[in-house]
């Protein structure tokens, strides 16, 4: 699709052209760079436009829409340019003409798929299908926003499956303090908090993702997002009856199936849907052990009238994997990837891999409905309801008659096994079943240039976690990973380190105001939101504190103004506050060392909620170069970080109070609308984010003010590039992300990485039943063999160093994520 030598000449004339009107606009007294930067990108589109217009656009005077909108077929996208801004901003139209393919690209979206346009007045970023439907099957939403600013993933295995041990923050604020909407539905467990994304959606279903850096929107129903909202959104269902197949193949024998059915229009019930299943099997990456993944998604709608419509959602999924052991610098260094557990049992030993058993079992079920009820009034409402059950499992060894049942001895244990030794080994057993249900209503009211919103949400959360042992047979075997036939002491108890139980419900109420004025130019918002949580823990456990709990509300305002200088420029500014609890439910309770009677932790009491105050000033030009600018600065109270600690041999999550944290920074996104068929992206972040005080270890003080904050790179860039023509298509992206502290002290880091993902493939012309069928090749850290990808356990300090008080305070090894190594996937999708 090269340019030929008359195309050539003229863009020499136009480039220059710009460059004069360029040196006139800067030679203006007053003139912002702000407005320079406009004005330029707006010329060099009026450049390619205009050859584009000779080649390929129809005259027209009439602006049609301002982005090119997701196609089906081949539908022509109408995208306006300006041929002067300053002056007289002529018009006309360039069409954009979109693909035809079974997995919903059109090839529209700027940066391939990784920067459709935005408005709302804060940092925003998003994907499309042109970016999902590209990405290995395998790939959850975590991996996939890897590339958009401000985002750190941590990989822990190059498929994308293993989603219970991956790492993901934004400006420096963990996966826990990113609220995660499916479809409007709340879907992280309300105190763990952790995404769990390939719970949701199979990528065949997901229409686009969305990250908000920063507050959430204050509708959304989230109490934890003060790191940002990420917002995944399925397909809609097809008014044909129709479906896709698709059949994965890869490395470490990787095997998937997927396929989906689209009913059509029912009769003449208005009523559509789809419903799709998927199996996938696959060897762990580094170790031995098979993990296996069944899922169902659907998704049923009806629409009505005008700006009526009512939808049925659910997802279950049913993954079962084994932990991937996480080493410290020291492990790391001597064994590097090899670092695992045992491949084989060994009488006596804990480090069996098959003990590191997990499973997490979930039911999604959401029924969103939007009403236009008249006169300007519509109403939002989302009832919803999550069902998980499943267990966490890790390898111990247990006294036969020197165990502990909380602080009292436990006498002569019963269940034991064959073995008649003084110890024996037995599996550890964090087992767990929790629900949650709530409703979010939005009411909103439009008069004139004015929008009111009013709203409540209500959730309510019910988890019980007891923790079991069951004796190991003769080869390692386990008879029930559920502790069917667990461990007793001797006077018939279950041994166990906790049996916990708690309720938490949360009540919300906001009202937000929207006002246009200057012919929709300008737009100011201010909105209130009040939340309240209340938490009821209750331990049963011998020697522990019975009761605890804790109730909190907070106010968060939010006020935003933003400004449109032309059609395809903004500038915007915005206030916002968010808080949340901590992120765990071992916060609240008491324990004991079964091997030792001796006390482990103690409950907290009334914890201090971490409570953020954050300023954006951006700006956003939009056409056929996008670009996205954003300041920032945020301010923490108690800022509550979350690091992984290990009870009998199970991981558990444990809530760390970080104290005071200032983090400033800045972002550039910029991507190109298909041109020639390419499209580049490019992101970056700075990021400056400091511990504000000193951190309190037993009775003295760290001196960890003033250092940089965990996990908090100051430099991350993504680089992407994607190609399609129809028929030929294919993407490279590299990512980087420097280096990151896992202490408070800074005494301990692990070095900056990158991160290398190349994909291609070709589409077949439609063949009697098959629509588009395809085929597709992805490969996953290209040039990696395995690297620490980031920080799972967190320590004040790993070397040894003198109190604020003058106490030695002994260090401690942080341990880290292993990002994945090379792998491959084959797939071969087809629409019927």
């Amino acid at each position: 699709m090269g340019t030929d030598m008359s195309d050539t000449a003229q863009m020499f004339v136009l480039q220059c052209c710009s460059f004069k009107a360029l040196s006139r606009v800067a030679k203006k007294p007053g003139r912002l760079a702000l407005l320079t930067l406009s004005t330029w990108l707006s010329m060099q589109e009026a450049s390619a436009a205009e050859l584009n217009h000779h080649r390929h656009a129809r005259p027209a005077s009439k602006v049609v829409q301002h982005a090119a909108p997701p196609l089906k077929g081949n539908t022509p996208a109408v995208v306006p340019v300006h041929h002067d801004v300053e002056s007289r901003a002529t018009e006309s139209m360039v069409v954009h003409k979109g693909i035809a393919s079974a997995t919903g690209v059109t090839n529209t979206t700027p940066g391939g798929g990784l920067m459709p346009p935005q408005t709302v007045a804060k940092s925003r970023s998003g994907i499309t299908r042109d970016f999902i439907a590209k990405q290995s099957p395998t790939a959850n939403p975590v991996s996939m926003v890897a590339s958009l600013p401000g985002v750190v993933y941590s990989s822990n295995d190059p498929l994308g499956t293993n989603d219970d041990q991956q790492g993901l923050s934004v400006r420096g604020l963990d996966q826990t303090e990113i609220g995660y909407l499916y479809e409007g539905i709340p879907t992280a467990a309300p105190v763990y908090l952790l995404p769990y994304t390939s719970s949701t959606a199979d990528n065949e279903n997901i229409q686009s993702i969305t990250l908000t850096q920063g507050s959430p929107d204050i509708t959304s129903p989230l109490y934890n997002a003060v790191g940002g909202e990420l917002t995944e959104s399925l397909r809609d269902p097809s008014h044909k009856f129709g479906g896709l197949a698709n059949f994965s193949y890869g490395s470490f024998s990787l095997r998937r199936e997927f396929i989906r059915v689209d009913t059509g229009d029912i009769g003449h019930t208005g009523i559509r849907g789809f419903l799709s299943f998927s199996a996938r099997t696959a060897d762990e990456w580094r170790g031995v052990g098979q993990t296996r993944r069944y899922h169902v998604d659907g998704k049923f709608v009806k629409e009505w009238g005008e700006g009526n419509k009512a939808s049925f959602v659910l997802s279950y999924n049913d993954p079962l994997q084994y932990y991937l052991r996480a080493p410290t610098k020291t492990q790391w260094g001597q064994y590097g990837v090899n670092f695992n557990y045992a491949d084989k049992y060994k009488k006596g030993s804990s480090d069996y891999y098959k003990l590191q058993e997990n499973l997490h079992r979930t039911l999604i079920l959401g029924a969103p409905v939007n009403l236009n009820l008249g006169h300007g009034l519509s109403l939002n409402t989302t009832p919803y309801f999550t069902y998980a059950t499943g267990y966490d499992n890790g390898g111990t060894t247990l006294s036969r008659t020197g165990s502990y049942y909380g602080n009292q001895p436990a006498g002569i244990l019963q269940n034991t096994g064959t073995d008649s030794g003084s110890s024996f080994s037995a599996i550890s057993i964090d087992k767990y079943n929790l629900y949650y249900s709530g409703l979010n209503t939005t009411l909103s009211w439009a008069k004139g240039n004015n929008t009111l919103a009013v709203g409540y949400w209500y959730s309510y959360f019910d988890q019980s976690e007891p923790s079991l042992y069951e004796a190991l047979g003769p080869d390692g075997q386990v008879s029930s990973m559920y502790g069917q036939w667990a461990v007793r002491t001797q006077n018939g108890s279950l041994l166990s380190q906790y049996d916990i139980h708690l309720i938490q419900q949360t009540n919300s109420l906001f009202i937000n105001d929207t006002y246009k004025a200057l012919n929709d130019r300008l737009t100011l918002t201010a909105g209130f939101k009040e939340t309240m949580v209340t938490r009821k823990v209750t331990q049963n456990i011998p020697g522990t504190n019975y009761q605890n709990g804790q109730s909190d509300a907070a106010p968060l305002p939010q006020v935003a103004i933003s400004y449109k200088i032309t059609p395809h420029d903004q500038i915007y500014i915005n206030g916002t506050t968010s808080f949340r609890l901590p992120a765990s439910i071992m916060s609240y309770v008491d324990r004991y060392s079964v091997s030792t009677g001796a006390q482990t932790r103690s409950h907290t009491v009334n914890p201090k909620a971490e409570y953020a105050i954050g300023e954006e000033i951006g700006y956003r030009h939009t056409g056929l170069v996008s670009v996205a600018l954003a300041l920032f600065n945020y301010n923490f109270t108690n800022r509550q970080i979350n690091t992984t600690t290990y009870a009998s041999g199970t991981p558990v999550t444990e809530s760390i109070n970080g104290g005071g944290q200032t983090a400033r920074g800045a972002q550039i996104e910029m991507g190109l609308r298909p041109w020639h068929h390419f499209s580049p992206y490019v992101s970056a972040q700075y990021l400056h984010a400091t511990t504000d005080n000193n951190l309190q270890v037993g009775n003295d003080y760290v001196r960890s003010a003033g250092k940089i904050a965990v996990k908090s790179p100051k430099v991350t860039v993504a680089v992407g590039l994607s190609y399609d023509d129809g028929s030929i298509f294919g993407a490279f992206n590299m990512n980087y992300i420097s280096k990151q502290y896992s202490t408070f002290m800074n005494d301990e880091s692990i070095p900056s990485f990158e991160t290398f993902n190349l994909n291609f493939g070709y589409r077949f012309n439609s063949y009697m039943y098959l629509k588009h069928p395809q085929i597709q090749l992805n490969l996953m850290n290209i040039g990696n063999n395995g690297f620490l990808s980031g920080v799972s356990g967190l320590s004040t300090n790993a070397k040894s160093t003198k109190g604020v008080y003058g106490t030695t305070i002994a260090g401690s090894s942080p341990t880290y994520f292993v990002g994945g190594g090379f792998a491959g996937v084959l797939s071969f999708t087809t629409g019927f």
